[in-house]
């Protein structure tokens, strides 16, 4: 039996608890050297796009990766057209929207997994997709978009007095395929659920990339409709220039109830200023943030993916003080 002196066994004592140690101490980009494409969604400066890229952009720096950033201008077939480039170039990772809908993108999800690039989602979920893969990586980090859309009709209806046969304007993309549409759907449901007459406007391409192009479109709905009382802006980008729509319509604060997705400086402004009345806020900073972790997380120690809803929360006069600097910063 090997001996050893009280001096020698403390050495080793010692040795195993560095090692130990060691291996257990926090790492400093840990990430570094693991190769993302991530998609911030817009044309590169639109509001809620800026929110996501600067979560990609904390993320790259707190972690370490290398990060390649594909805007889209909120345009599904470019985006699809970019995840095809993204996986040419065999990153280790894609963090992307949904907006092609599963029939579009799941194929190009088989594509990513079978050369073995992590594929994860968010703002607009494949829920297909993640059951498939979410053992290899796939998530998702944004909201239950019907649920949301739902839920935001609903509240605007309760807060605004709305009985049965009023109408009301609702702006949205329901024409867009899979999980992105379905916020639309959500709120028109909720409206016609409170037996609403709901007068529907499809964003067009336009509008989508620039708001301030469906002005004309938004006087021209309201004065064909003066009874309306509530808008519903299903876009970030929309939202945030609800006071520009409104002063053109020739509309006073508080004359017509505006609900809307997404804080941003200028949807802060119109809250306090009394045009826009109640928005849900999913956050999208995390939603930027989140899926690089995933990424990270499932490359270097095999993590699954993760499912995060971020939309939890009505912002409106009585709370926007308290989330009014974040979105002067870009990180809601």
């Amino acid at each position: 039996m090997p001996m050893f002196t009280r001096g020698a066994g403390v050495a080793v004592a010692a040795c195993l608890a560095a090692t130990s140690a060691h291996a257990t101490d926090p790492t400093p980009k840990w990430c570094q050297g693991v190769k993302i494409a991530a998609f911030p969604g817009g044309p590169q400066g639109a509001v809620f796009a800026n929110n996501v890229y600067n979560g990609f952009k904390q993320a790259e720096l707190d972690l370490g990766p290398g990060v390649t950033y594909y805007f889209s201008d909120w345009d599904p077939n470019k985006m699809l057209t970019q995840i095809q480039q993204a996986l040419a170039t065999k990153v280790d990772g894609i963090a992307t929207y949904g907006f092609g809908g599963e029939p579009a993108t799941a194929p190009l999800v088989d594509q990513a997994y079978a050369q073995g690039t992590i594929f994860t989602s968010l703002n607009t979920a494949l829920p297909e997709s993640e059951k498939k893969y979410g053992s290899k990586g796939f998530g998702y980090v944004g909201a239950p978009n019907y649920s949301a859309g739902f839920s935001l009709g609903a509240e605007a209806a309760k807060r605004a007095g709305l009985k049965a046969g009023d109408s009301v304007f609702v702006w949205g993309l329901k024409g867009q395929g899979g999980d992105r549409g379905q916020r639309t759907v959500g709120v028109i449901d909720a409206f016609e659920k409170a037996g609403a007459k709901v007068i529907y406007q499809e964003i067009d391409t336009a509008t989508n990339a620039d708001p301030n192009a469906g002005t004309a479109t938004f006087v021209g709905v309201m004065k064909a409709n003066p009874d309306i009382k509530i808008v519903v802006t299903d876009h970030g980008a929309l939202t945030s220039n609800v006071g520009v729509f409104a002063r053109a319509a020739s509309l006073k604060p508080g004359q017509v109830y505006f609900a809307g997705f997404d804080m941003s400086p200028n949807t802060a402004k119109a809250v306090k200023e009394g045009y826009q009345n109640l928005v849900i806020d999913q956050q999208p900073f995390l939603q930027g943030y989140l899926p690089i972790l995933n990424i990270c997380l499932t490359k270097k120690f095999g993590f699954a993916g993760f499912d995060v809803n971020t939309a939890g929360a009505f912002v409106d006069e009585k709370n926007v003080d308290a989330v009014a600097p974040l979105a002067a910063k870009e990180i809601r």
